[in-house]
């Protein structure tokens, strides 16, 4: 009976990792509630301030920040990334898409000879740049289940930075957006220079004024960073959102495949085992008979 000793191994291997992918199945659903309830929370102050930017970009303002007009620079062009991914792996192929489409747009871009750089938030996006050859200035790996404005903004001002300075000519933001508990879409959105194209405003043909109070230069400098940390932040809440909701699907399907081979796997022990004992008891008959 060595094959059915072996047999029995498999079953129970394959029942402990059962146990494993079941329970990290129960831990991404009650991850998932929290961060889908932040992921909402934050979702109607980005979209406001994303608005506002857009009505000020064709407001024609007294002010020119430089995050509203496209870099002037006389060296190489070059465009930079800001690229959300998870820490951990096991969340199907959540990363596996925005990095493809991060992969052809990057590759689209070194065509046209304009230089990448890029910032990685996540373990598995920096892994990902490392390997394909693309310069990372800065990075923010384990951020937790509770991501925190600070840790997030001090990298991202690195791109900022270099935008202003124009180094940069445009950057753009790539994250996971959440859909539903089944459905997530990577996005590559342009964050950098803000426009009023690129940039969902108000509809209708008018154009906003605006009455600025101390002056134009201190309000607009506020606004646009908070628009700049509001986008990363809602960018990291998506992707974190989706993590846990990929995941969780990701355990299930594996959990109900595990489950899947332990039937056949008992299936095939079963007749092994029938078939061992019926042949012990032909050769039993046999020496009866022959005695």
């Amino acid at each position: 009976m060595a094959v059915g000793k072996e047999i029995r191994g498999k079953i129970k291997s394959v029942e402990n990792t059962k146990k494993i992918t079941k329970a990290m199945e129960m831990v991404a659903a009650s991850k998932m509630r929290k961060a889908q309830d932040r992921m909402r929370a934050a979702r109607p102050y980005s979209d406001k301030v994303r608005n506002i930017a857009a009505n000020l970009a064709s407001a024609n303002p007294e002010y020119t920040h430089p995050f509203l007009a496209q870099a002037q620079g006389t060296e190489a062009k070059a465009v930079g990334f800001i690229i959300v991914t998870t820490d951990k792996g096991l969340c199907g192929g959540l990363n596996t898409n925005v990095l493809r489409m991060v992969t052809a747009k990057t590759r689209e871009l070194e065509t046209a000879g304009v230089k990448v750089e890029a910032v990685a938030i996540g373990n598995k996006g920096l892994g990902f740049l490392n390997r394909v050859g693309v310069p990372v200035v800065a990075q923010a790996t384990q951020i937790g289940d509770t991501p925190h404005l600070d840790k997030l903004i001090g990298p991202v001002k690195v791109m900022l930075e270099k935008f202003t300075e124009g180094k940069l000519d445009a950057v753009y933001l790539c994250y996971t957006k959440f859909i539903n508990t089944m459905k997530q879409e990577p996005q590559v959105q342009q964050l950098l220079p803000l426009t009023a194209d690129n940039i969902k405003a108000d509809k209708g043909s008018h154009k906003w004024d605006y009455i600025y109070e101390p002056d134009a230069q201190t309000v607009i400098d506020e606004l646009l960073e908070r628009y700049v940390e509001a986008l990363v932040y809602q960018a990291v809440a998506e992707n974190l959102a989706s993590e846990q909701s990929a995941r969780m699907v990701a355990m299930k399907a594996a959990s109900d495949n595990a489950g899947s081979v332990i039937g056949e796997l008992k299936l095939i022990y079963n007749k092994t085992r029938q078939a061992a004992i019926t042949k012990e008891l032909s050769e039993i008959v046999a020496g009866a008979a022959a005695v």
